[in-house]
């Protein structure tokens, strides 16, 4: 028997069979690993790989990259995307990878940790698989992260945990810049905080749910997201509906949100759907206006039918809809499954609505979707998708053509003439406007 024979290589595939195009055949390992990060929800599973798959891809890519693109990407991931966890996972990474350059590794974790409780989840993710030293510029960026919190954030997030702050604190040996701050880590290292004004200790403690949200309202106490999230309770509590309008209608951090949170609200509390409405179209109005006919294709196939994480009864198809509800400027939109139906193109709730319901979920024909719109007149096309067809997809007619993934899945098909996105963040559609700004 010949052993030296010729085995032809086995061609690379999207989940639901599509060959992958020669340009995604390509990719480099940055490009990999932002597409694994930018819309992943860490150890979450997806609808073809499980999360504890695509964190290990994740963290091999990081590895093979250069450190200063890791960096990069980590701080994009935090600051335009989002995210949260993801970023920490590279930093657990960049920690080994940067050994030797303390100002990239310090400054980038000092960059990424935007929140009291991440200097601690941090540290978890890092010592994950058993507890061990922290590099020494690892340590640097935290401490000067640790600065960067006042007493009200540090008693928020101050929770019990296999790490908690005080672990941080002597872990990194941070120096206190003046006498105040001195006390206040002190009280940390004490566990002396003192409660913090937040509707969880409020209610923990027993006070009046109607009283206590309307008070952090008047005083302007409560971030959108916790706003947003509390609606059905409020509803329930009886609190003045004039006083959550306008919250709503301020948008106070509203920045931080991504839109499909909107989305979440709406079902969970009816009453203030008009006023979620009204404020998700004016995230809406507030976003570049795109020049020219827009058609939006957007993926409805059963994959994008699944949870965004575990405990949320939101999909990732939510998450596409209320993408495509954010683009501002002349459009039409398409779903596509096995067929392509056009929907009304609304901004706000009910173009989200009339994405979700346009038809059943079934395989996806991404290929067959794109030759559908191509013969329809217009001057840019995009598509929101995970990217996991069954055919191949032609190339655009226009030269303005965006593939956003909304997916951490391993392969996808939007290269070549494409210009491929990764995330659900409403930042890839400015990232679109300034690049035709740019580029024309």
């Amino acid at each position: 028997m010949r052993l030296n024979k010729h085995k032809p290589a086995k061609a690379e595939r999207t989940h639901e069979g599509a060959r992958l195009p020669k340009a995604a055949k390509t990719l480099d390992d940055a490009a990999r690993l932002r597409r694994a990060v930018m819309s992943c929800l860490l150890w979450e599973n997806e609808f073809y790989e499980d999360g504890e798959t695509i964190a290990a891809r994740i963290t091999t890519l990081a590895a093979k990259v250069e450190p200063e693109i890791a960096a990069r990407i980590a701080i994009e991931a935090r600051s335009d995307m989002n995210l949260r966890h993801a970023p920490l996972l590279l930093l657990t990474v960049l920690a080994k990878t940067g050994a030797g350059r303390e100002k990239l590794v310090a400054d980038t974790v000092e960059a990424v940790v935007q929140r009291a409780d991440e200097l601690a989840e941090l540290v978890a993710v890092y010592w994950r698989n058993g507890k061990r030293p922290l590099p020494a510029q690892f340590k640097k960026g935290l401490a000067r992260a640790f600065a960067k919190f006042d007493a009200y954030q540090l008693s928020k997030y101050d929770r019990p945990g296999p790490v908690r702050l005080r672990d941080v604190l002597f872990l990194v040996h941070a120096k206190p810049k003046a006498a105040e701050q001195a006390d206040l880590w002190k009280k940390v290292a004490e566990k002396q905080l003192e409660s913090p004004d937040t509707w969880e200790v409020a209610l923990s403690s027993g006070a009046d749910k109607r009283e206590t949200f309307e008070r952090l309202l008047r005083d302007g106490k409560l971030g959108y997201l916790a706003l947003l999230r509390n609606l059905r309770n409020m509803a329930e509590a009886g609190v003045s509906e004039a006083l959550v309008n306008t919250a709503l209608a301020d948008r106070k951090g509203a920045k931080r949100v991504l839109p499909f949170r909107f989305v979440a609200a709406a079902r969970a509390a009816p009453r203030f759907d008009n006023a979620i409405d009204k404020a998700l179209r004016a995230a809406v109005a507030g976003q570049p206006r795109l020049e020219g006919r827009t058609i939006v294709l957007v993926d409805v196939s059963g994959s994008m039918d699944w949870q965004l994480s575990k405990r949320s009864d939101l999909k990732r198809i939510d998450a596409a809809a209320a993408l495509a509800s954010c683009i501002n400027g002349d459009v039409r939109v398409f779903t596509f499954t096995d067929t392509v139906v056009e929907v009304p193109a609304r901004p706000g709730l009910a173009g989200i609505d009339a994405i979700l319901r346009s038809q059943p979920r079934g395989g996806t024909y991404l290929g067959k979707a794109v030759e559908r719109v191509n013969r329809e007149p217009h001057d840019r096309l995009i598509v929101i998708t995970d990217e996991q067809t069954a055919d191949k997809v032609p190339d655009p007619k226009v030269a303005r053509a965006y593939m956003i993934n909304v997916a951490s899945f391993r392969n996808g098909v939007g290269y070549g003439k494409w210009l491929h996105l990764d995330g659900f963040s409403e930042r890839v559609l400015g990232y679109i406007a300034e690049y035709e700004r740019t580029f024309g």
